[in-house]
């Protein structure tokens, strides 16, 4: 419980931690920034790590004049790329050499058949998507979608994630309507990010009720 509160207050006081890094460590904020970004797009164990409200919160500290918004912008895809590739190369070598005992090698094809067709734009959309985000990587290795293909996409979706929240975030984040409700703002940011997962998982579970 004392773990589950550490990170409740992590997430609703983000801005809070974060500037106290950044008034105490200057420029290491950045190397901080860079393995929560990995950690969260890289390793499919932390997918709980902040994401859209980190880069949100990143992007108003950076208008407050605390970092520089071109590096630290700079830096996150940089994470964000080194992360879904390591994941993606994970799921490439040992994935299948770890599964194959479970995984029926028929399940597997169908993976690799989905990400022939529907890759692309999966990579992209996922990137907005808190946890999915961390696990379409490894599913694109373990169903062998072609590397330079995958590439192409994960750098759109990077670019496109963190240029565009930190952005906002560096626009609106010191709005005085927002700064004053800031951690509603954050909740509202993960609740946005997480209702197209929940609207297909409703989708899904209305379609099998009336099928």
């Amino acid at each position: 419980m004392e773990l589950l509160g550490t990170l409740w207050d992590l997430a609703v006081h983000l801005d809070q931690h974060l500037a106290a890094f950044v008034a105490e460590h200057g420029a290491w904020v950045y190397a901080l920034l860079f393995a929560i970004v990995f950690c969260e797009t890289g390793l499919v164990v932390t997918p709980f790590l902040p994401g859209d409200s980190l880069l949100f919160v990143v992007g108003a500290i950076a208008a407050a004049g605390g970092m520089n918004i071109a590096l630290v912008i700079a830096v996150l895809i940089a994470a964000a790329l080194c992360g879904d590739n390591c994941n993606y190369w994970i799921g490439r070598w040992t994935g299948t050499r770890l599964f194959a005992r479970w995984i029926n090698p028929a399940h597997l094809q169908r993976t690799h058949d989905f990400y022939e067709r529907h890759g692309g734009k999966t990579i992209v959309i996922a990137r907005f998507m808190p946890i999915v985000r961390t696990y379409v990587p490894f599913v694109a290795g373990l169903g062998a979608m072609p590397y330079l293909r995958y590439l192409a996409f994960c750098v759109v979706g990077a670019v496109a994630w963190v240029g565009s929240i930190c952005t906002a975030g560096y626009f609106f984040g010191n709005i005085p309507a927002v700064k004053a409700n800031l951690t509603l703002v954050i909740l509202v940011i993960v609740l946005a990010s997480i209702s197209p997962a929940l609207l297909a998982w409703l989708r899904s579970r209305s379609a099998q009720r009336h099928g």
